[in-house]
């Protein structure tokens, strides 16, 4: 069945859909399948890079003039301490507080979440384990299009520098005015990033991938991005690590009918309002009556948005689905099948069903945990796989700002234990060297 309702000055429809392992639906299926990467994206990404690899700063600034509109010079590129000044004094105090809550919160997360060095002793008296140590450079992008993130700022740099990395590379977008958003430039100052640019897009991820004569080139480029930002991460992956490739954002949710239909209507638009048109927010409920009254609820919702018009090109799109399930068991298989970004359980007894998940970036647990508070303040990184790759990654954590190390350490003992092994292997390998390499110490 659809519900149709008004948004503006044009109609869309909500659809609310019946769905069961054993009697699936193209609707749904269709719902659950995302590109991972846009063709587009991928072709005008790459020329872009080539351009940046072979031209430098020059090709940096003509594709911020193409794309942003921003007239730079190269001593433009980086924004001087001068401006952070000037930029920190214009945010008013609460929003001051605001940023150092969150940055304390995400802080005191990642590092409690770093791993510790451990080891093992071998059988005859040796060692092996592993052990850690930050990147030297590493570079974020943080989005600033049709919002600049703050909140990103803080939930990407903060992590670099719980990692104890030294120098923290930060692109970002600017106006066509040059100017960057004074409450972002104050998050990145606190988060701690050691160099800030004010540039964006695919030509970013360039400066930071290949360098220039002007920005040394960094070890690893994290943050999220639009469909070219995350073509052009995915294109230097080799050049550079990635943390991930992700697109537009995702919610689903899980819900029965002690659910407020208001509040689950109010999460779903939560990710609707990004502004890609290409975002999805999926409720999963065993209630056709919670289902029916969310529909509504989005239909007057929505339009009270300040960002209606970008939560209607969603909803044109259908990018919000209401889908009614038999029971919750069901519920719960059929949201590791779309294995979303976001995921909020409000149920009874929510925190039972957590370790059903089988797939999620984050998940968010009972009627008084919106997906908003791990988009600001919470703790863990809102840097999450989206279009399904939350099936094999996870979302950003300050280890991945560090390189792991094993280490071995034999004593004779345990190398005269084990040389046999060695010798065999070399043997089956046509490696002798390898085998010598073992035996010559214990002659």
């Amino acid at each position: 069945m659809k519900k149709e309702y008004k948004s503006g000055a044009s109609s869309t429809h909500v659809e609310i859909v019946s769905w069961s392992v054993q009697k699936p639906t193209k609707r749904v299926d269709s719902f659950l399948t995302r590109p991972a990467f846009s063709a587009t994206a991928e072709t005008v990404a790459s020329e872009v890079l080539a351009a940046v690899r072979e031209q430098g700063d020059a090709a940096v600034l003509a594709a911020a003039k193409k794309f942003d509109g921003a007239v730079l010079t190269k001593g433009q590129l980086r924004v001087k301490e001068s401006e952070l000044r000037v930029a920190v004094a214009k945010v008013p105090t609460r929003t001051k507080q605001a940023v150092q809550e969150a940055h304390r919160r995400v802080l005191t997360f990642a590092r409690a979440g770093l791993r510790e060095p451990w080891y093992l002793q071998t059988p005859q008296g040796g060692y092996t384990g592993e052990f850690y140590s930050p990147m030297d450079r590493v570079g974020v992008y943080v989005p600033g299009g049709t919002a600049p993130l703050a909140s990103t700022a803080i939930m990407t740099v903060t992590l670099a520098k719980a990692a104890g990395v030294k120098e923290i590379v930060a692109c970002t977008p600017c106006g066509k005015d040059g100017c960057v958003n004074p409450v972002l430039l104050y998050a990145l100052k606190v988060a701690g990033a050691t160099e800030i640019y004010r540039v964006g897009g695919i030509q970013s991820i360039g400066l930071m991938a290949y360098g220039t004569k002007t920005v040394k080139p960094v070890q690893k480029i994290a943050g999220p991005g639009n469909a070219y930002v995350t073509a052009a991460k995915r294109q230097v992956f080799g050049t550079v690590a990635i943390d991930q490739v992700a697109g537009p954002s995702e919610i689903a949710i899980l819900a029965d009918k002690t659910a407020k239909p208001a509040w689950v209507a109010a999460d779903l638009l939560s990710q609707a309002e990004h502004g890609s048109g290409h975002e999805k927010a999926l409720l999963v409920t065993d209630s056709a009556g919670l289902a029916q009254a969310v529909c509504d609820e989005l239909s007057w919702q929505a339009a009270k948005l300040p960002r209606a018009a970008m939560v209607e090109r969603v909803m044109e799109a259908g990018g919000i689905l209401l889908v009614v399930v038999p029971d919750l068991k069901q519920g719960m298989e059929l949201v590791n099948r779309f294995a979303p970004e976001h995921f909020e359980i409000i149920t009874k007894n929510a925190r039972s069903l957590v370790n059903d998940v089988r797939a999620a970036g984050a998940v968010f647990v009972g009627e008084w945990t919106p997906e908003s508070v791990g988009d600001f303040i919470a703790g863990p990184s809102h840097v999450l796989p989206t279009g399904g790759a939350a099936r094999m990654f996870n979302g950003l954590t300050a280890d991945e700002f560090r390189r792991r190390h094993s280490f071995v350490e034999f004593t004779r003992e345990d190398l005269l234990e084990t040389c046999q092994a060695i010798e065999i292997f070399a043997e089956v390998e046509g490696l002798a060297a390898h085998g010598r390499s073992a035996s010559i110490r214990l002659k």
